[in-house]
C-alpha cells in the first residue's frame, strides 16, 4: 500500500520532512478516548477549491503507515481534481481500526473533527465505509458528500468510478492496439470489491475474456457465477497470460517484483497508488513498453460523481457526463507520454500541476 522509503521517514520522526516532500498544507491528528475513535486528515492543497476525499478505515499495522496513506491519498486526489477539471483540492481521511467499532457515537464524532476544519476539507466514502456512514457523520458537519439517493445525495459512487476506469482502459488499449475495442482482450481484474465488480460487467458486455481475483473467495464465485468470469488464485494473478492488468484494490502492486511477471501490455484500474515507487516504476514500465494509464486519472469517476452532489441539485446522468471526459484526456496524456517519451504518471501530474498553478495566478489580486 504504501513505499518503504516514504515509511521510513515517517519512523524517523520527520513527519514535516514528508509534508515538505510531498507538499501537504496541513495534517490533523484526531482522538477521542470514549468512543475509540483514531483518525487522520490530510490537507494536501486547496488552491482550486476545499479539499474533497473520502474517508477509509482500516487496520493499519501501525501509526507510520496510517499516516503514509493518508498523506500519499490526499496528494493524489489534488492531481485527480485538478486534472478532471473540477474546482476542488486534495484531501483524504483515514480512521485506523477494525471496520467493526464503528457506531452512532464513533461516526459522529469523527463528523465533529470534519465540522471542526470549517470547510476545508469535505468527507465522503471510501474503503469501508458507506452511505449509511455519511449520514451518521453528516449529523455532526455539513462538509460531508456520498449520502443516499433518498437523502439527495449520489448515492453509491462505485459505478460512476468503474465507468470511468472502463473508458480509461479503453483509451490505453486505442494506444497499445490501435483500437480500443476490448472484445477478445484478456483482462485480469484484481479486486472485485464495489468497483471491482462494475467494471467487469462492462469488460464481460463488450466481450472481454475475464479473470478475476481477490481475497474474499465468496465474492469471487458469486461474480464468477453471474458473469462467466474465470477465477485466479490472488498468488498467480500476476502470472497469468494477460494483455490487461486491472488492480482495483489496495496500490503499490506495480513494484520491483511484479513488473518482471506482468505479460501484460497495458495497465489501467480502479486502485490508488498502483505504481510503489512513481519515478522508478513509472520509468520501468515505460522501458518495457507497457501502456499505463495513471490511476489518479482513470479512476476519478466517484470524485466526478460527488462533487456533482457537492454542488447541489445532484443529477446522475450530468455526473455520467464529466466522467465521460476521461476517455480524451486519458488519450491526450499518453500521447504527451509518447512525445516526450516520459512516464504517464509523470505526464499527468505535470498536466494536473500546469492547471493549479495556472488558476492560482487566477486566483491573485492586482
Amino acid at each position: 500500500m504504501v513505499d518503504t522509503k516514504t515509511q521510513e521517514t515517517v519512523r524517523e520522526g520527520a513527519i514535516y520532512g514528508q509534508i515538505t516532500a510531498l507538499g501537504h498544507e496541513q495534517l490533523v491528528i484526531c482522538y477521542d478516548e470514549p468512543t475509540g475513535l483514531k483518525a487522520i486528515i490530510g490537507i494536501h492543497n486547496t488552491v482550486l477549491g476545499p479539499a474533497l476525499g473520502g474517508t477509509r478505515m482500516w487496520n493499519y499495522t501501525s501509526e507510520e503507515e496510517a499516516i503514509t496513506d493518508v498523506l500519499r491519498l490526499s496528494r493524489g486526489m489534488t492531481f485527480k481534481a485538478a486534472i478532471s477539471g473540477l474546482n476542488l483540492g486534495g484531501g483524504k481521511a483515514v480512521i485506523i481500526g477494525d471496520p467493526k467499532l464503528k457506531s452512532e457515537a464513533f461516526l459522529r464524532r469523527f463528523g465533529r473533527f470534519v465540522q471542526s476544519l470549517g470547510g476545508k476539507y469535505i468527507t465522503a466514502e471510501d474503503v469501508n465505509m458507506g452511505t449509511q456512514d455519511m449520514e451518521f457523520i453528516a449529523m455532526e458537519t455539513k462538509h460531508v458528500t456520498g449520502l443516499p439517493d433518498v437523502k439527495g445525495g449520489g448515492g453509491d459512487p462505485s459505478p460512476v468510478t468503474a465507468y470511468g476506469t472502463y473508458l480509461g482502459m479503453k483509451a490505453a488499449a486505442k494506444k497499445a492496439y490501435g483500437t480500443d475495442s476490448l472484445q477478445g482482450k484478456k483482462v485480469a481484474v484484481q479486486g472485485i470489491g464495489q468497483v471491482g465488480k462494475y467494471l467487469v460487467n462492462h469488460l464481460i458486455k463488450e466481450g472481454a475474456e475475464v479473470f478475476i481475483t481477490d481475497i474474499f473467495e465468496d465474492k469471487l464465485q458469486k461474480i464468477a457465477k453471474e458473469t462467466g468470469a474465470t477465477v485466479v488464485d490472488p498468488k498467480f494473478i500476476y502470472d497469468i497470460d494477460m494483455d490487461i492488468y486491472a488492480p482495483c484494490a489496495l496500490g503499490a502492486t506495480v513494484n520491483d517484483e511484479t513488473i518482471d511477471r506482468l505479460k501484460c501490455q497495458v495497465i489501467a484500474g480502479a486502485a490508488n497508488n498502483q505504481l510503489k515507487d512513481e519515478e522508478k516504476h513509472g520509468k520501468l514500465l515505460l522501458d518495457k513498453g507497457i501502456i499505463y494509464a495513471p490511476d489518479f486519472l482513470i479512476n476519478a469517476g466517484g470524485l466526478i460523481n460527488v462533487y456533482a452532489e457537492y454542488l447541489g441539485g445532484y443529477n446522475r446522468d450530468l455526473a455520467y457526463q464529466q466522467a465521460d471526459k476521461i476517455y480524451d484526456t486519458c488519450v491526450s496524456i499518453l500521447d504527451k507520454s509518447e512525445k516526450e517519451n516520459i512516464p504517464a504518471q509523470q505526464a499527468a501530474i505535470e498536466t494536473a500541476w500546469n492547471r493549479i498553478q495556472a488558476m492560482g495566478k487566477v486566483k491573485l489580486s492586482h
